[in-house]
């Protein structure tokens, strides 16, 4: 569990009653969108459904059983979560913004260059001045990945920087292939894709360089090291096939 100052409320309102749950704000996110895979219990503040939560009280059992149609707080959070909303603090928003601002600069300085001087880094007081000198805001509620690019397009008149790319051919066995691929479809930008008879699926995925130890971990995680990949060093050569 976490403790209650990592912890954002997300409430929902339904047939006249109200059911709020504490939780991690970035598994939180991704509850909503559909992506968590974790342990619940590992990023809640408290196995309960309440009805206030800042003052503990908790709503009647049978308004759950009428909602929910269950009492388990292990099933409702979920459902709270992802049909409620995220309620969060001031200060718990600047926390997040800041946690993510800083989540970028490094995502950044990680894998942008300078073609300006011979593909050299930029350190990373370089890009935090630049987002400042921009005006960029980082969204607290958005997932780093998915501020990337607007952050870039932003920095550019300011400063020379480009992303470098790795391009990699993947394939997944049957077993983990429906699930997994759409992992590997937002990890960057999806170059082609076929559906084996086996069941089987490859891809090929272009993201930034700097992500491959990411994505081989992802892979490796989630299809019990089974994947298969290699590096596409000719983007030629996929129109040709």
């Amino acid at each position: 569990m976490i403790s209650l100052d990592e912890a954002v409320t997300a409430r929902l309102e339904s047939h006249g009653a109200r059911f709020e749950v504490l939780v991690d704000p970035d598994a939180a996110l991704a509850i909503k969108r559909g992506e968590f895979d974790g342990d619940l219990e590992e990023v809640i503040a408290a196995e309960d459904v309440f009805d206030n939560a800042s003052t503990g009280d908790r709503p009647a059992e049978n308004d759950l059983e009428t909602v929910f149609g269950t009492t388990d707080p292990l099933e409702i959070i979920p459902e709270v979560v992802e049909r409620g909303e995220i309620q969060i603090t001031a200060e718990q928003r600047r926390e997040m913004q800041e946690q993510k601002r800083k989540q970028l600069i490094n995502r950044i300085t990680r894998n942008a260059i300078n073609p300006q001087m011979d593909n050299a880094p930029h350190p990373p007081e370089r890009i935090e001045s630049a987002l400042e000198e921009a005006g960029f805001t980082v969204d607290p509620m958005v997932p780093v990945s998915e501020q990337i690019d607007d952050a870039l397009d932003d920095l550019r008149p300011i400063i020379p920087i480009r992303f470098e790319e790795v391009t990699v051919a993947v394939q997944l066995p049957p077993e983990y292939a429906g699930s997994v691929q759409a992992r590997v479809r937002q990890y960057g930008d999806l170059e082609r894709e076929e559906w084996q008879p086996d069941g089987s699926w490859v891809g090929v995925v272009t993201f930034p360089a700097g992500l491959q130890n990411d994505f081989y971990d992802l892979l490796n995680e989630h299809t019990s090291g089974e994947a298969e990949t290699r590096i596409v060093k000719d983007k030629d050569e996929l129109s040709t096939r």
